[in-house]
């Protein structure tokens, strides 16, 4: 069986975006290289991608041209070929096409789906996006959440989960400091249900 994790680079104040609706991280992520290196090392372990509709469009048009940009850093022309190579699950109920090994779930069953794909799966699956991961965190479907926390308080902007979501107790798996200040978290959620 897969284990669900959320990945997600938030502020001190657990927001993933400064303003509704301002998709990317913004000028308030301190991503600094080694962070980074962090980022590929953990992707490249992945089983597979699990992103909502609005994750992937960030990711989408970036990403595989940053694979074969000269101009790019090493370490982004990495993350670029990562991301374009890995098995992806792209959740939409408006999308019909997706490229770069992206396969589309949705309808009514999505998170049914999502959980089949869970228990056929050997290995982390990463999540991507706060509306999926809500909605596996409702499902009991989310077994660890993967935070990388930038030392800004944002004050306002998209929660790391949308309203609604259910109370739960975590875990702290793994702690680790990096440069600028920022630091990674690893929980497991308790309670999420087996395959």
């Amino acid at each position: 069986m897969g284990r669900m994790q959320y990945w997600m680079n938030v502020s001190m104040d657990l927001r993933i975006q400064a303003v509704d609706g301002a998709h990317g991280g913004g000028g308030w992520v301190r991503i600094g290289a080694a962070l980074h290196e962090e980022f590929n090392a953990r992707a490249r372990e992945l089983a597979v991608m699990v992103e909502g509709r609005l994750i992937h469009e960030i990711m989408e048009p970036f990403w595989p041209l940053a694979a074969e940009d000269e101009s790019e850093e090493p370490v982004m022309r990495e993350y670029g070929r990562i991301w374009t190579d890995k098995p992806k699950v792209l959740v939409s109920n408006t999308r019909t096409e997706a490229g770069h090994n992206t396969r589309i779930i949705g309808g009514d069953d999505a998170i049914e789906q999502l959980a089949a794909l869970r228990a056929e799966t050997d290995g982390v699956i990463g999540v991507g996006g706060a509306n999926v991961a809500t909605q596996l965190l409702r499902a009991g479907l989310l077994d660890e959440l993967l935070l990388f926390v930038h030392p800004v308080v944002l004050g306002a902007g998209r929660p790391l989960f949308d309203e609604g979501a259910p109370r739960v107790e975590c875990d702290l798996l793994e702690h680790r400091e990096f440069e600028d200040g920022v630091v990674l978290n690893r929980y497991a959620v308790r309670g999420a249900r087996p395959a």
